[in-house]
């Protein structure tokens, strides 16, 4: 019951959220997010099972002590906060309409409350047995659902203030950028806010460019990778983390590119054509490379200090 409960919310955030994917190019890729949710469920079935069962057998671990009210107040404050934000940005929705702070205080509050249905909702248990906080099967159990909730927070539209500055302040590193490495290679480039003058005219660097685009994209299939393909946590957060310098970078390599084109042939020779395949290549560039991470993610080196490693001879 907690699950289609759990997942009656999901379905509100998606039609809410649904508005911005159709109406921003910047979160079209949120199109995907309900299919790889639920495709990371259908994956996870399994471990959450097992878990599930863990929490009902006799014995099965608990928090204690400090551990104990650490996870209750956390639980308290995902239910008050939790229904608080999404109340919030209901009423909200239901007087403006569509709106970046409406559609965040509803996956906020939607947040909150998952992880608050799954943690107060696992089996009880007959006898609990002491253990950590980070011992007890209920964390075990919701832990498994952090992909298919946070993801929503990827999804979601960013207040348009924090969205301004973060795609201004990329903006400004990607401008900087590029006009110093033109003046370490000895082609004279002058900076002028966002808009380079080169000797064959102006080529000003639009807010499209920032990265914003490819960064949230990027971080949502870094996300998903390393939901699917990790099976540790500080490997899922370093990959996120890879995923967000990868599109910095690819995206400063287009510029560069762009500005090099245009340096040799003009501004108006990166318009269109040569424009979108670059941005095409860039994200390409991206999801290649953090295919590529994964297997040294997952490589294990072999224990040749014991006598069972080594190969048996013909």
């Amino acid at each position: 019951m907690a699950l289609l409960l759990g997942g009656a919310f999901l379905l509100f955030v998606t039609w809410d959220q649904s508005h911005w994917w159709s109406q921003k190019e910047d979160y079209t890729f949120g199109w995907l997010v309900p299919l790889f949710v639920a495709y990371v469920i259908y994956d996870r079935w399994p471990a959450i099972t097992a878990a599930l069962r863990d929490c009902a057998a006799p014995g099965s671990p608990r928090a204690t002590g400090l551990g104990k009210w650490l996870l209750r107040l956390l639980l308290a404050c995902c239910l008050l906060f939790g229904a608080m934000f999404f109340l919030l940005g209901a009423f909200y929705r239901a007087g403006a309409g569509p709106s970046y702070p409406g559609t965040l205080a509803i996956t906020m509050g939607t947040v909150g409350l998952l992880f608050a249905l799954l943690f107060a909702n696992a089996p009880a248990t007959a006898g609990p047995s002491a253990a950590g906080w980070p011992a007890d099967a209920r964390v075990r159990l919701t832990a498994l659902f952090l992909f298919p909730v946070l993801i929503w927070f990827v999804s979601a539209p960013m207040v348009s203030v924090v969205e301004n500055q973060l795609s201004l302040f990329l903006l400004h590193k990607v401008v900087t950028v590029v006009s110093f490495v033109f003046d370490m290679l000895g082609m004279p480039v002058e900076q002028e806010g966002n808009v380079l003058l080169l000797p064959t005219g102006r080529v000003g660097v639009a807010e499209a460019c920032s990265g914003i685009r490819s960064l949230t994209a990027c971080l949502f299939a870094g996300s998903f990778l390393a939901a699917v393909f990790l099976n540790r946590l500080w490997k899922k957060v370093l990959l996120v983390g890879l995923s967000m310098l990868f599109a910095f970078f690819t995206n400063l390599l287009r510029s560069l590119f762009l500005t090099a084109w245009a340096y040799n042939h003009g501004p108006e020779a990166i318009e269109g054509t040569v424009h979108d395949v670059a941005g095409y290549a860039v994200l390409g560039l991206t999801v290649v490379g953090l295919l590529c991470l994964l297997p040294l993610f997952n490589l294990k080196l072999a224990d040749t200090s014991h006598p069972d490693s080594a190969p048996a001879s013909s």
